[in-house]
């Protein structure tokens, strides 16, 4: 297997682009290109749910394809889609703090 060249990532780099230039007032994310996956990108949102549905909306997923889970220990919020786009694998991820739990205690009022 070779070892994928700048030139490999031309697909993701170019959605990132399109992107930027389309929809220039969505809140920044932090993005995530790298070779082990070079057919995809990666959009994360931290602590702002509001983000990752702004992105959501705009890249027209369906909110039915998002997938919900908790993580560390029940304290953290943590959505999942994923589409193609422009021939590139795209992944939105949003983390967020769960209100009203603190760890060692659990739900609290």
């Amino acid at each position: 297997m070779s070892t994928p060249t700048m030139g490999d990532l031309s697909a993701p780099v170019t959605v990132l682009t399109s992107l930027m230039a389309r929809f220039p007032g969505l809140p920044g994310v932090t993005v995530h290109i790298c070779p082990i996956f070079p057919d995809q990108v990666e959009l994360a949102v931290h602590d702002d749910l509001t983000a990752f549905e702004a992105w959501r909306e705009v890249l027209e997923i369906s909110p039915e394809k998002v997938v919900h889970r908790v993580q560390s220990q029940g304290t953290t919020h943590v959505l999942d889609v994923h589409t193609v786009l422009m021939g590139a694998r795209l992944r939105l991820v949003a983390y967020a703090d769960i209100l009203g739990r603190v760890p060692s205690l659990g739900a609290v009022s």
